[in-house]
């Protein structure tokens, strides 16, 4: 979670810096497109890191919850339904279940 955090703040910041290189006219639109595109992948990396990862306790289960939530709410994003099983699944220790 604190990589995903780190690596969303570099987001914001590589955003901002492209942003004012292309109001300087210092790249095309296309390398400006292309260099964001290369920051959202990075950023989904990450968050499809955390979504996938196996707590090993309820502690980190409650952990992964919350920071999903509040991702969520923070980017007013959604999850699909392999992502929602993924958040919601059960820790190591304990059987799965999932939503249907």
């Amino acid at each position: 979670m604190d990589q995903h955090i780190a690596a969303q703040l570099a987001t914001a910041d590589a955003v901002r810096a492209w942003d004012e290189r292309r109001a300087a006219s210092e790249v095309t639109n296309v390398a400006y497109a292309n260099r964001l595109l290369d920051v959202a992948r990075d950023e989904e990396a990450g968050r499809l890191a955390i979504v996938n990862y196996r707590p090993r306790g309820d502690r980190e289960s409650r952990l992964k919850l919350a920071y999903m939530a509040a991702y969520l709410i923070a980017t007013r994003g959604t999850l699909n339904v392999n992502e929602m099983n993924a958040v919601l699944e059960a820790p190591r220790d304990r059987p799965s279940t999932s939503v249907s």
